[in-house]
């Protein structure tokens, strides 16, 4: 399973209780859309961290990082793929 899937996955269980119908476009929004709260925001940087194995620093908890599925899966492969390579 990708990034994406994986991370639309969490959001599903964990925020919408399953309900598909109410499961935003991948470029929607999840803080506008009323998703995600600021208890929200850290369930799931503790799911990133765990699931993908990444550190993510305050300087990185910001909405073009978090905002969005597409935005947390750009994030989540970039990270990984630093990690991955050494870097941090």
């Amino acid at each position: 399973m990708n990034a994406t899937a994986r991370l639309r996955e969490f959001v599903l269980s964990a925020f919408l209780f399953g309900d598909e119908s109410r499961i935003p476009a991948d470029d929607e929004s999840l803080l506008e859309s009323g998703i995600l709260d600021s208890t929200g925001v850290l369930e799931l940087i503790e799911f990133i961290e765990e699931s993908f194995g990444i550190h993510v620093s305050d300087s990185e908890t910001v909405p073009e990082n978090l905002g969005s599925i597409s935005a947390l899966a750009v994030f989540v492969t970039e990270k990984s793929g630093q990690r991955l390579n050494g870097t941090t």
